[in-house]
């Protein structure tokens, strides 16, 4: 679902970008984030990073992103040694949340 323009003004819609670190790659972390934001009203995408790392980019309301950050996080606790989220504007540039290869 695409942030409307309505959706953009809202202080209550925010963009976080998580970046995973630990044994993050090669374990299904970019899926198993994809098919747990269906759970959620949050839009975005995951993709590795050249370092081993992993980038999630979630946007949505608050309490939305959050929770679906905390699924993430519980889906994977035995994969993640460290996590460092930003949070800032919602830009409405994704449609849905996916993979990017």
């Amino acid at each position: 679902m695409a942030l409307s323009r309505e959706r953009l003004y809202n202080p209550g819609v925010i963009r976080k970008t998580a970046i995973y670190s630990g044994s993050v790659q090669g374990v299904f972390f970019r899926a198993t984030a994809r098919e747990l934001a269906h759970d959620f009203d949050v839009t975005g995408c995951v993709r590795n990073l050249p370092d081993g790392r992993v980038e999630l980019v979630a946007e949505g309301e608050v309490g939305e992103v959050d929770r679906f950050l905390a699924a993430v996080g519980r889906a994977k606790a035995g994969n993640i040694v460290d996590v460092t989220v930003d949070t800032g504007a919602a830009s409405g540039q994704y449609a849905s949340f996916g993979i990017v290869y």
